[in-house]
Order: C-alpha cells, then structure tokens, then sequence
C-alpha cells in the first residue's frame, strides 16, 4: 500500500457520500470465489478455515473490502491459490487510483480495534442522528437526487451500527464546541444531536466524546481534521480529509506525528466528565 494517496474529488465521508465498491475490487472478488467454489467451500465452510467470519468474505467478494494481507495468506493456503491471490492484492494494494481509498478506509473501521477522531467541520458519521445527517445530504452543492439522499442515508445509518455491534472496539471522538454553536439544520436538530451525544456517552462505555472548548490559546490540531485506526493485524493507518478529496496515511512517520498531535488534543480538550457537563449545559439554552 503506497504511504500516502489522495482520494478523488468524491470521496468525502462523514458529510458527503459511503462508500461504493470499485471495479478492481470486484475483481479481485471474482477470481476469490470463482478459486473458493473450485476448492469446494461456501462462504460458511471456509469461514473456520481461515478464520475469517463468512460475512468478511462476502464482503471481499462483493468488491466491498479491503482484503487483509492475514486474510490473503490464510486464504492461499486454504484454496491452493497457487499464489494468485498473493499477487493480485499486491497489485491492489500499490495500484494508484485503482478504487476509492475512502471506501477502504470503511472497509477497515469495521474491523478496528482503535478508531481515533478529531472534527472541526461536522459531527462524525458515526455520531450523526438522521435528522444532522438528512441535513447535511439535502444541502450539498451541487444537490443530491430524492434517491440518492435516501440512499446515502440507509448506508450511513447501517454502518452506525458499528458503535454497538463493536463492543471491544475503543471509539474515541474529539469534537469541536463550534460544531454545535453552529446549529447546522436549526435548534430542534442541534438539541437531538446533543441527546443522541450524551446518550452514547452515558450508554456505550467503549464510546469516549470530549468537547474542544471554543476558547482555547493552545490548539494542536489547527492542521485540519484526521482520524486514525489500529486494525486486528496491529497496522495502524490515518485518513485526512479537506474539502475536495483527503489523503490516506500509511508511513509510520506521517503516523507518529498525527499520533502525537491527537495525544495533544486529547490533553487540550475538556475531560469526558466536563464534555458532558458542556453539552447538558448546551442542551439547556435551546
């Protein structure tokens, strides 16, 4: 996987689209299910030999994921792949541009063990009531399509499923005060929001939110947003997104430094207590 990859124009995230699958990962699906059915296993069969849930393999045959390198040695062995597995998700993995790297960046969230945010923009996807996120689709420039917006928000809603299916995944979200002043889509919105935020906080003991004040002298993320993430393999990666595309990190020297700016901002931002103390306050003047 090259270090660093700049996104396309489309692949926006947590305000803007989910991810759909690419052609090369369709591809590379095909040929590992055309392999698992000449090796004789269904999706389930194959599932204890490898190790790897059957509903992780759909997802990889459906151009839907990423294909762990474990995964893909795992899968050699079992399916006497001859090494064609090996060399095609080499080839994926180092082809610039071959998909959208935000939909890889998906396809890894839903397996980490540490997931890592900080926003200045807009509340994370994954903390989005329906009512912040039809906000946020409905007023894009240029505008989505009635379907599209439905559409955008059923695969944002499945994938908040995340936060309660992954119990023994550590969520942590720095936020910014600003992104509730702001009271993008109105008051009745803003005071959702902010009960959906404190019902996490108080329901989800893997879910830490701490609020950034708004004043604040010192700020070690004036760099713009970032999110980092350890996957079960121990690899850790970064994604940054701007305003039309992002950059997906996997240099362990772009990493060490976003890894100390967030340990900054966790420091900078107010304790998970006051955070809530905050947002109870907020909640109160609407």
């Amino acid at each position: 996987m090259e270090d660093t990859i700049t996104t396309t124009l489309t692949d926006r995230y947590d305000g803007g689209g989910e991810p759909e699958p690419s052609d090369s990962l369709r591809i590379f699906g095909a040929v590992y299910q055309a392999l698992r059915e000449k090796a004789g296993f269904t999706q389930e069969s194959l599932a204890p030999e490898i190790q790897y849930s059957s509903h992780y393999i759909a997802s990889v045959e459906q151009g839907r994921r990423l294909p762990s390198k474990t995964f893909v040695e795992r899968s050699e062995e079992a399916l006497d792949a001859g090494g064609v597995l090996r060399k095609a998700a080499k080839y994926l993995s180092r082809r610039r541009g071959f998909a959208s790297w935000f939909r890889v960046w998906a396809g890894l969230e839903e397996q980490a063990l540490n997931l890592y945010t900080y926003e200045n923009r807009l509340v994370p996807g994954l903390l989005q009531t329906e009512a912040y996120a039809r906000t946020l689709f409905t007023q894009q420039v240029p505008p989505l399509a009635d379907e599209k917006v439905e559409a955008q928000w059923a695969a944002r809603s499945e994938r908040q499923q995340l936060l309660r299916e992954r119990q023994t995944t550590a969520y942590d979200f720095v936020l910014e005060e600003q992104l509730l002043l702001r009271r993008t889509g109105g008051a009745e919105v803003t005071r959702g929001l902010i009960d959906h935020l404190l019902d996490l906080m108080a329901g989800l003991r893997h879910v830490q939110i701490q609020i950034m004040p708004l004043v604040r002298e010192t700020h070690a993320g004036l760099a713009g947003p970032m999110r980092l993430l350890e996957t079960p393999e121990h690899q850790w990666y970064a994604y940054n997104e701007g305003q039309r595309g992002g950059l997906f990190h996997s240099d362990p020297k772009e990493l060490s430094v976003l890894h100390m700016r967030y340990a900054k901002l966790r420091s900078q931002a107010l304790t998970p207590d006051d955070s809530r103390s905050l947002l109870e306050q907020m909640r109160g003047a609407l």
